[in-house]
């Protein structure tokens, strides 16, 4: 076994759980809205805004790369992601693709366990609902973790990690934009209703009809943040 297996204390353990933390907090501020869309991201702003070393901020920084919340400037620079139409339409193509398959996948091979996940995780999204009025929003770390735990419920059937580990990307990379869709919703019960009819076709293990729905489901944070003929 390596010695960095063997000892949590070695040097690249610590390195890598640094470049972590330094991931989950700027990845925090983007998504709350304290790093703007297009800010430019100082590296020695960074190291005093977490108190993390430069090296493993830009190892942060990359990982968040990969996953579209933040780009390169050149000469190692980093400024947050836009948002933009084409920036949603994009995430939503996507989404949409890696999504009705992996329902399909889901469909097709859940169990009873699966199925139980899916009403378990409507219910928990509900009883929060119902406990808050409607102050539920995107960005209370409760509601945040229930809505997204969900719809993770619907695909846990799938039987393919990849497939789940960029439904998770992706549906994080739309959070910014969910934030101002979620305005359209005035009650709770609207919000519910939506999930719920949409777990009833899935459970109910109509293919074709949950592919639809889902796909709709998923358009509808472009059609209610950029309505037709809106600009960026």
């Amino acid at each position: 076994m390596p010695a960095s297996e063997r000892d949590p204390s070695h040097p690249a353990i610590e390195a890598a759980t640094l470049s972590e933390r330094a991931a989950t907090l700027v990845e925090h501020d983007i998504l709350a809205g304290l790093l703007a869309p297009g800010s430019r991201l100082g590296i020695v702003d960074l190291v005093q805004r977490y108190e993390i070393g430069a090296t493993p901020l830009r190892e942060g920084l990359s990982r968040l790369m990969s996953r579209g919340l933040i780009v390169g400037t050149g000469q190692r620079g980093f400024r947050v992601a836009d948002v933009s139409r084409e920036d949603l339409l994009d995430i939503t193509l996507m989404r949409t693709a890696v999504e009705v398959e992996a329902i399909r996948l889901a469909i097709t091979h859940g169990d009873d366990a699966w199925e139980a996940g899916i009403v378990s995780a409507l219910h928990q999204m509900r009883r929060h609902i119902e406990r808050t009025g409607n102050e539920f929003s995107e960005g209370a770390d409760d509601f945040d973790r229930l809505h997204k735990g969900f719809h993770t419920a619907l695909l846990a059937g799938c039987g393919s990690k990849r497939l789940l580990a960029a439904h998770s990307d992706l549906y994080d990379q739309a959070y910014r934009y969910r934030r101002v869709m979620m305005r359209s919703f005035d009650n709770g019960k609207k919000f519910v209703r939506a999930h719920q009819l949409l777990a009833d076709r899935i459970i109910l293990r109509d293919i074709a009809g949950a592919q639809a729905m889902l796909a709709a489901h998923l358009r509808s944070t472009m059609d209610i943040v950029y309505p037709s003929g809106s600009e960026s």
